[in-house]
Parts: C-alpha cells; sequence; structure tokens
C-alpha cells in the first residue's frame, strides 16, 4: 500500500472522529442546557448530532479541502 494512500485513510478517519466528537459534545451541551430528559432527549439529541456531524464534515470539506463524500461533486 502506497503511503499516500495510508495518509489519505488516516487523514478520513481523524476528519470523522473529530466530527463525531464535536458533534456529540455540542448536542449534549444543548439538551442538557435546555434541561430536556426522557425520550425527547434521544430524539433532539439524534437531530442536533445529525444536523452537526454533517454541518462538520462539509464545513471541514470547504475550509480544509479533505473530500469525505463528495459534498462538493456536480
Amino acid at each position: 500500500m502506497d503511503s499516500a494512500t495510508i495518509k489519505k485513510w488516516v487523514i478520513f478517519f481523524l476528519g470523522i472522529l473529530v466530527a463525531i466528537i464535536i458533534a456529540n459534545w455540542l448536542s449534549n451541551l444543548i439538551v442538557g442546557y435546555a434541561g430536556i430528559t426522557g425520550w425527547e432527549n434521544f430524539v433532539v439529541n439524534f437531530v442536533l448530532y445529525a444536523g452537526f456531524f454533517f454541518g462538520i464534515l462539509y464545513a471541514m470539506e470547504k475550509l480544509l479541502g479533505i473530500e469525505f463524500f463528495g459534498f462538493g461533486r456536480a
């Protein structure tokens, strides 16, 4: 395996990991601050997490030039 290929995969997985950590932290912070509990907590947390996750990936694609899922393709 070529070192450029390995570097590409490492950057890909690190980018995904960073997006997961930040999205989880932000969604938990908002839900905790709002005081939502029970099943509403699960639903709101999931929706916020998904929005933050894909928003962070999109921002990383635009700002850092890393292609995750081809958001910028026509």
